[in-house]
């Protein structure tokens, strides 16, 4: 079995020969490291593969020589901005101010600007996080004082802990546990070996998603407020659109008294999202919940678990089914996607679904050599679906539904109505492909299918259903 060590080691000589040496001892095989001192100069990360015995005896041995850290170690940079009167002498009430509270400077910076006034950002090395509150008051009253947030700097300003920081503000913005959080730090130590590998810089990378985290956290709670809409098809049958800030939107179609669902959205907001059903159905709690997904990308199936039948292309099924065998899914096949693919889970707690659920109706066609390919039908009540698959420039297993008769075609991520998201949405939109590395997997194959589309919608006024934004109407002329 494979197990991922998180060590802090001593930055001297010989740190890293010593562990090494714990493993070989024991016979366990080191399959990865990853260590940079100008990210972090102390932890290193170490992906080593044995028995459970094996494994249980390595980490007695490095508790027992000080490498392995502590989840309750809380210790953090805070990086102040102090705004000082630019004379001699100035700093040095603040610097007794530091030393009193028995912090550590790791950082420090200033300049004369031609003011009155320089400004000195210190990182202070803080052990007990608590103790910031009562140092912030009293240095109040010496001078004006700035907390800088960590992760939006620019450059990182202490490279001595700059992982358990990183983590330890996306987990309180998630509310995430500590061994939930440590699998967080793992992932983030992998987006950033990947992309120091390919000679990219990561800081920008991480600030997004920082503020990808935000945006989630922003939304939670009573901040929900998604936009729910109702689209009258005929006298028996409806379409109510619920558009959240963040991922996917779900359609709940209504015709002759019974429901079926399409996408589901984040998992994070669960909470938030089943009063919204239950106002849309009353009786969501005790009828069947079947849903329809249109693709297994994480925003579209965070609530399949409270759904009781799950309808999904072959390809998906494969996919989630991978998924809930602890396999990796599509997106994580990529090597350069997997570590965003995984922070995206963690951030929004995502959990894999029983694939007992999980119904196939249409064909496996394994070669696709369309765009779009009728793979078969699919009726609900007084709607009559062709379904297409596209060939994978989304993601493989992608589908689309559409009725003539009834001019309604659902598109998934294939065709969205990005002139109609709201704000939220549209920043949303901007910070996810960060986590995806790109939204697509093959973006120009995308914009053939979503021609494809358009192409094969009928004379008349259409309504299409994206995953993200309003609905869109949509006219095709006789001579078009």
């Amino acid at each position: 079995m494979k197990k991922t060590y998180v060590t802090s080691m001593p930055d001297h000589i010989g740190a890293f020969l010593k562990a090494s040496k714990c493993f070989s001892a024991l016979g366990i095989n080191i399959t990865r490291v990853s260590y940079n001192k100008a990210v972090d100069s102390h932890t290193l990360f170490i992906d080593a593969e044995g028995t459970q015995a094996q494994l249980n005896e390595a980490d007695a041995e490095l508790k027992k020589i000080g490498y392995l850290q502590s989840n309750a170690n809380k210790t953090s940079v805070v990086l102040l901005e102090f705004c000082l009167a630019d004379v001699p002498g100035s700093v040095t009430d603040v610097l007794a101010l530091i030393n009193d509270f028995n912090f550590n400077i790791s950082y420090i910076s200033s300049q004369e600007n031609g003011t009155d006034y320089q400004y000195f950002k210190m990182g202070l090395y803080v052990e007990d996080i608590n103790q910031i509150s009562d140092f912030l008051r009293a240095a109040e009253k010496l001078c004006k004082v700035r907390v800088i947030d960590y992760n939006r700097s620019e450059k990182v300003y202490d490279n001595s802990i700059f992982y358990n920081t990183y983590v330890l503000g996306l987990s309180q913005m998630m509310g995430l546990s500590e061994n939930v959080s440590r699998d967080l730090l793992v992932h983030v130590n992998l987006a950033m070996q990947t992309l120091d590998e390919h000679g990219l810089s990561p800081y920008r990378t991480f600030d997004s998603i920082s503020k990808f985290a935000e945006l989630l956290a922003a939304s939670k709670g009573s901040s929900f407020m998604p936009r729910v809409s109702t689209h009258k098809i005929t006298d028996n049958t409806e379409i109510t659109l619920i558009e959240p800030p963040c991922g996917s939107n779900t359609i709940i179609i209504k015709s002759n008294g019974k429901v079926l669902f399409a996408d589901s959205g984040y998992a994070c907001y669960a909470d938030e999202m089943q009063p919204v059903i239950k106002k849309i159905v009353p009786d969501f709690e005790t009828i069947k919940k079947t849903i329809l997904v249109t693709h297994a990308d994480v925003d579209h199936c965070g609530l399949l678990p409270m759904f009781d039948e799950i309808i999904v292309s072959p390809k998906t099924a494969r996919c989630l089914r991978n998924e809930f065998e602890g396999k990796d899914g599509f997106r994580e096949k990529n090597p350069l996607h997997k570590p965003y693919i995984n922070i995206c889970k963690i951030l929004t707690s995502y959990q894999t679904v029983d694939s007992d659920k999980i119904t196939v109706l249409w064909n496996d066609i394994e070669q696709l050599n369309e765009p779009l390919t009728q793979i078969g039908f699919f009726d609900f009540e007084e709607l009559h679906f062709e379904v297409y698959e596209g060939k994978g420039g989304h993601l493989p297993g992608e589908i689309v539904l559409i009725d003539y008769a009834k001019h309604i075609a659902i598109t998934g991520d294939i065709y969205i109505n990005v002139h109609g998201l709201t704000p939220q949405q549209a920043a949303y939109n901007q910070y996810a492909p960060i986590l995806m590395t790109s939204v697509d997997t093959d973006p120009k194959l995308c914009a053939e299918e979503r021609k494809a589309i358009l192409q094969r919608l009928g004379v008349g006024e259409w309504q299409i259903f994206g995953s993200h934004g309003f609905r869109k109407e949509y006219s095709v002329a006789l001579n078009a």
